[in-house]
C-alpha cells in the first residue's frame, strides 16, 4: 500500500477530529467557567441565581437559534433586538386582562417577528441588497415602529396567563426553558434530518453549486429569514412576559448575544456550518459570563467588550480549525 494511502487509512481527518471535539472543549470551558465563579462569588451556584441565568439565557438562546438558520445561508440579522422588541409590543397589546386569548398574543408577535424576517430576505434576496445592510435597515425601522405603535411608552396591565409565560414553571422547570427546548428540538431534527434543512447547508456551503443541483437559493435564503424573524418574535413575547410590559427599548444588544452564541458555538459567519446543540452551548457560555460579570461587579461596559473579545476569538479559532 502506498504511503499516502496508509496515511489516509489510519490518521484521522483533522478537520473532523476538531469538529468532533468542539463541543466537548465548550462544555469543558463551561463547567471550567463555572468553577472559576463559583470560587470567586459563591452566590454564582445559589439555586436562585441559577434559575434567573436558565430563565435569561432561555431567551437569547430562541434567538440565537434563530439567527443560526440565517448564518448557515451565509447572511446574518442584526435586527434581533428590535424585531423582538416590535413583536413584544404587539404581544402586550392584545393581553390586557379579557381582552383576547393567550394564544392570540403569542400569535401575534410571532407574526409580527416572521413579518419582519420575510422583508429582510426579499431585500436581500430580490433586492441584491447585503444582509448587513438590509438587515441593518430593519433593525433602525423595526425599533422606530415599535416607538410608534406603543407611542414611547410601555404597554403594560397584562393579564396573569401572559405573565406566566416566562414566570411560570411546569414539573418545576421554567416556562422558557421549556419553549427553548422545544424550539432547539425541533430545529435540529428539521436542519439534520429533513430535506429542507440540508438545503440551506447546502446554499450556505456553495451556493453556486447549490443553485446548479436545482435548489432554489432565493427561496431557501427567504425561509431562513423568515424563522429567524419567528424565533425574534417568540423570544419578544417571552421576554415582554418576563418584565410584564412590552418595551419598545427592550432587547437592545440582544442581536451581539445571540450571534456571539451561535459564533462560539461553531456556527462559521461564512455559512454551511453550524449545528443547535452547539449554539445552545453558546448560550450557555455567553450567559454564565454575563451573570458571573454581574456578581463581580463588572461595569456593562467592559462586558461589551468581553464579548467583542470573545467573538473576535471564536472567529479567529474557526479559522484555524480550517487550515
Amino acid at each position: 500500500m502506498p504511503l499516502s494511502e496508509k496515511s489516509n487509512a489510519t490518521v484521522p481527518h483533522t478537520g473532523s477530529y476538531r469538529r468532533i471535539a468542539g463541543p466537548y472543549m465548550l462544555a469543558i470551558a463551561i463547567v471550567a467557567i463555572g468553577a472559576i465563579l463559583a470560587v470567586l462569588n459563591p452566590r454564582f451556584l445559589a439555586p436562585a441565581n441559577l434559575i434567573n441565568v436558565i430563565r435569561q439565557i432561555s431567551i437569547n438562546g430562541i434567538l440565537a437559534i434563530g439567527v443560526t438558520y440565517v448564518l448557515l445561508t451565509g447572511g446574518v440579522d442584526l435586527s434581533l433586538g428590535s424585531v423582538a422588541a416590535l413583536a413584544g409590543i404587539f404581544a402586550a397589546g392584545l393581553a390586557h386582562p379579557g381582552a383576547m386569548p393567550l394564544v392570540a398574543a403569542v400569535f401575534a408577535g410571532v407574526i409580527a417577528g416572521s413579518g419582519c424576517g420575510l422583508v429582510n430576505g426579499i431585500v436581500v434576496t430580490r433586492g441584491r441588497v447585503p444582509s448587513f445592510i438590509a438587515t441593518l435597515g430593519m433593525m433602525t425601522a423595526a425599533r422606530g415602529f415599535a416607538l410608534v405603535v406603543s407611542d414611547g411608552r410601555p404597554v403594560t396591565d397584562l393579564s396573569a396567563a401572559f405573565a406566566q409565560i416566562a414566570g411560570g414553571d411546569w414539573l418545576g422547570i421554567p416556562n422558557p426553558v421549556l419553549i427553548l427546548g422545544a424550539v432547539a428540538a425541533v430545529s435540529h431534527v428539521f436542519l439534520r434530518h429533513i430535506w429542507a434543512g440540508r438545503h440551506i447547508y447546502a446554499v450556505g456551503g456553495n451556493e453556486n453549486a447549490a443553485r446548479a443541483s436545482g435548489i432554489d437559493v432565493d427561496r431557501v435564503k427567504v425561509f431562513a429569514y423568515v424563522v429567524c424573524g419567528a424565533a425574534a418574535g417568540l423570544g419578544g413575547v417571552v421576554l415582554a412576559s418576563r418584565i410584564t410590559a412590552g418595551q419598545p427599548n427592550a432587547a437592545i444588544g440582544y442581536e451581539l448575544d445571540a450571534i456571539a452564541a451561535a459564533v462560539i458555538g461553531g456556527t462559521s459567519l461564512s455559512g454551511g456550518v453550524g449545528t443547535v446543540p452547539g449554539t445552545l452551548l453558546g448560550a450557555l457560555l455567553i450567559g454564565e459570563i454575563n451573570n458571573g460579570l454581574d456578581l463581580l461587579n463588572v461595569s456593562s461596559y467592559y462586558q461589551q467588550i468581553t464579548k467583542g473579545l470573545i467573538i473576535v476569538g471564536a472567529v479567529c479559532a474557526q479559522q484555524r480549525a480550517r487550515k
